[in-house]
């Protein structure tokens, strides 16, 4: 078993993959498995700067654009919306075209957003138009897509965690950094220069597919497999596992392209006071997602996930509270502690998906291998689904703030919604992973019966 590597059509292919066996990985897998996964982290990480650039381009767009907070908000929801719904076609994409190969295309992709909002961002321009080239740029939530569900075909199960945890972090530093250079380019140039943000992401972009041609792999052994889709679609853990990752990725997603405008409209913060903010929180919830990955991969990420959904609803108190006194220092804190609690989240409820099914094979009755290729198989069609209605958390966000300021000039009532949610969350994950029922389901508490897979 030496994962030898033969060409095919459309490039580089390995026709055997075989994480589970352990000679394998030490001779020949863990090498080649992180090799992909840094490329692939530089893809995705790009991927998120295009899909959240509107997050700062709203920032840009001073009174001479005559658009209302209302209408800034519309255009994040509208990136948001279209990142998730892209994700589905993106995860299969992988099986189809090959995981290095459609890095590639992604990556390339990226292009025609950023060209687009270089050409159209000036005062003057419809707000018709900026509607269609924010969403253009959801193809950057794609990539997280294609992304993950190619890194976990790479890793054994007891590596998943950590492993799609940093993918995924590396990929939502993408959020902070285009947020850091939006500060950088209104603290030199002026908040009236937004092109050249734009323009700097262009070689990078090409960077980022160049490097995936010539360093990355195609896994011969995923293939498209419209019974594992079905199979995954039917399965109740697939929605769950969505819900819940609404309350961790959703809020991510959704609170990262809303901060600065939040800074903006209801404590008055100018462009570069926002700028100068806005990173902070993206940045914490994307440095210790992996971190969460990795205490999924000791604890269980169920208990990893409902002690995060727990402190969220707490932080989301102090930020309840600082919004209806208008203290700012105290916004600031609660608001970064939701950063940093649902990127622990987010590394959680991504180690539980494959735990669950591969929980489910050993209730069938396989074992070793079968099993293991068994919660590959539905976990890697399972995670577009999921990670689609978890994108479409971001959405929620934005459309709840954009309700709640249109209607009070306040986001304290959508604080409150957001509070409410979590408390749901937290009901669902210790309903379902954690209690102990008298009559052990299939795929749930099978898992706690064997502690020592540490999936869910």
């Amino acid at each position: 078993m030496t994962g030898t590597t033969a060409p095919r059509k459309g490039g580089r292919w390995i026709e055997r993959w075989e994480p589970e066996d352990e000679t394998f990985w030490k001779e020949t897998g863990e090498r080649t498995a992180r090799r992909n996964l840094l490329y692939s982290v530089l893809s995705e990480h790009i991927g998120f700067s295009i899909w959240s650039m509107w997050s700062v381009m709203v920032l840009f767009m001073g009174p001479r654009y005559g658009i209302d907070p209302a209408g800034k908000f519309f255009l994040i929801a509208t990136a948001t919306f279209v990142g998730a719904l892209v994700r589905v076609p993106y995860t299969f994409a992988v099986a189809r075209f090959g995981g290095r190969n459609w890095t590639v295309v992604s990556a390339l992709l990226l292009l025609a957003p950023t060209v687009a909002a270089l050409v159209v961002m000036e005062p003057g321009t419809s707000y018709a138009t900026f509607v269609v080239v924010a969403a253009l740029t959801g193809v950057g939530g794609g990539n997280f897509a294609s992304s993950m569900t190619n890194i976990n075909a790479f890793f054994p199960l007891r590596k998943k965690g950590w492993a799609l945890g940093l993918n995924a972090g590396g990929g939502n530093i993408g959020v902070p950094v285009v947020q850091l250079a939006a500060l950088l380019v209104i603290a030199t140039a002026g908040a009236d220069r937004p092109r050249l943000l734009l323009a700097a992401y262009l070689p990078l972009i090409v960077a980022a597919a160049v490097l995936a041609l010539v360093r990355m792999d195609n896994l011969a052994p995923v293939r498209n497999d419209a019974g594992a889709v079905r199979e995954a679609a039917r399965d109740v853990h697939t929605w769950i596992m969505a819900f819940l990752y609404v309350g961790t990725f959703g809020s991510f997603i959704g609170y990262s392209f809303a901060f600065g405008l939040v800074l903006q409209t209801q404590f008055g913060r100018t462009p570069l006071q926002a700028a100068s903010l806005t990173f902070i929180g993206p940045l914490l919830g994307s440095l210790v997602r992996p971190v969460g990955g990795a205490l999924a991969d000791r604890f269980g990420g169920a208990r990893i996930t409902l002690a995060g959904f727990v402190a969220m609803a707490a932080a989301t108190g102090v930020v309840v509270l600082a919004s209806v006194r208008e203290s700012l220092p105290v916004f600031l804190i609660g608001f970064v502690a939701l950063f940093a609690l649902s990127g622990v989240g987010n590394g959680s409820t991504y180690k539980m998906i494959p735990g669950i099914f591969q929980a489910k094979a050993l209730a069938r009755g396989m074992s070793g291998e079968e099993a293991a290729a068994y919660g590959r198989r539905l976990s890697g069609a399972a995670m577009g689904l999921i990670g689609a209605v978890g994108a479409l958390g971001g959405l929620a966000i934005n459309l709840v703030f954009r309700e709640a300021f249109a209607s009070s000039g306040s986001g304290s009532a959508a604080f409150v919604t957001f509070l409410g949610f979590y408390a749901a969350c937290c009901a669902v994950t210790w309903a379902v992973y954690l209690r102990r029922p008298a009559r052990v389901p299939a795929g749930t508490a099978a898992t706690e019966a064997k502690p020592q897979l540490t999936t869910v």
